[in-house]
């Protein structure tokens, strides 16, 4: 009879993540949002020297920003979803802090809360209405 070696057994270990408010174990609801820096000082707050960053911002378009996310997760206690900034510390370690606005800046594949800004407030309005024509709404004068 053969048994399995259990060492050999690769099995993802569930993160420990708590709520800042209750601290319960809370799940994740979200995919990850993978951070980039476009700015010399988002990656100065992170250890790199001024030159380097400068350089850096320069050649490319975005750094992607490695072991930081933005994720959505649940709480049980609390009955809420919140979005976290995690920042991996370690093999096992993280660092969480409710995401602030201006972090969602800094995300990728994610729709601007605020809309697109080159779109003019008449389109935005009339995008939000409930049964909009377009053109057909409009009426045009000859």
């Amino acid at each position: 009879m053969h048994r399995r070696c259990d060492q050999n057994r690769k099995r993802s270990k569930r993160r420990a993540i708590y709520c800042h408010i209750d601290s319960c174990y809370i799940h994740s609801v979200s995919q990850k949002y993978k951070m980039f820096a476009d700015q010399a000082g988002q990656l100065q707050q992170r250890g790199m020297s001024r030159r380097n960053a400068l350089m850096l911002v320069a050649t490319q378009t975005a750094v992607p920003i490695e072991g930081e996310w933005l994720e959505a997760f649940w709480s049980e206690e609390c009955q809420q979803t919140t979005w976290y900034h995690i920042r991996k510390c370690g093999d096992r370690s993280y660092e969480i802090l409710v995401a602030p606005q201006e972090l969602w800046e800094q995300v990728t594949g994610v729709i601007d809360s605020l809309g697109n800004p080159s779109v003019g407030e008449f389109t935005r309005k009339s995008a939000k209405q409930v049964g909009y024509q377009g053109l057909k709404g409009c009426q045009f004068v000859s």
